[in-house]
């Protein structure tokens, strides 16, 4: 008879994997090097999760920025680019810097092979645009054109962050944001 799983333990699990994915990222992950450092094995890693690829896909699960909350209650112009400078700051210097560097590695890999990935990172955009088209429409901007300024506004973002990560450069991405943010706003 199988042992029942320690849910607090698995909790520990998944927040550990963030940590390791975070520091070591993503790419060239792989269990026994994994486990060691979470103090575990590679076959206890297995009967928690069943495969590495679900333990990966659970653990960015826990990852997944609450975003779009930001847009939730926006109705005006002002209200949207505070929203998308919170969102930018946040990315960049708040806590959900670690969360928004783990999605930019998980949307790579899922850019180059459909895997268990593919869904989490696109789940992940799709969510992000949606929250900030509502809020565009809501202020004004013709829903046939919120969607596709929303990506711009998004995928910009995006953008310019990993511009920022690879760089270094802090002050001209910024800026860049920064500029980025009005031009979409005074659409």
């Amino acid at each position: 008879m199988a042992r029942p799983l320690d849910h607090a333990k698995r909790t520990q699990l998944l927040a550990d994997v963030v940590g390791y994915i975070a520091e070591h990222g993503l790419a060239d992950l792989s269990l026994r090097p994994l486990a060691a450092e979470l103090g575990t094995s590679s076959r206890m890693l297995i009967y928690y999760f069943g495969t590495k690829e679900e333990l990966l896909v659970q653990a960015l699960a826990t990852q997944h920025p609450g975003f779009s909350s930001l847009f939730s209650g926006i109705s005006d112009r002002d209200g949207l680019r505070a929203g998308l400078e919170e969102l930018w700051t946040s990315t960049t210097r708040g806590e959900s810097s670690v969360s928004t560097k783990i999605l930019l590695q998980v949307m790579g890999v899922a850019s180059v092979q459909r895997g268990p990935f593919s869904d989490f990172a696109t789940s992940a955009i799709h969510t992000l645009i949606d929250a900030v088209a509502d809020a565009m429409v809501r202020c004004g901007i013709s829903t046939r054109h919120s969607r596709d300024s929303a990506t711009v506004a998004v995928s910009g973002l995006r953008g310019i962050l990993l511009d920022r990560l690879v760089t270094g450069d802090a002050a001209r991405t910024d800026r860049s944001a920064s500029r980025l943010i009005e031009q979409v706003v005074a659409e």
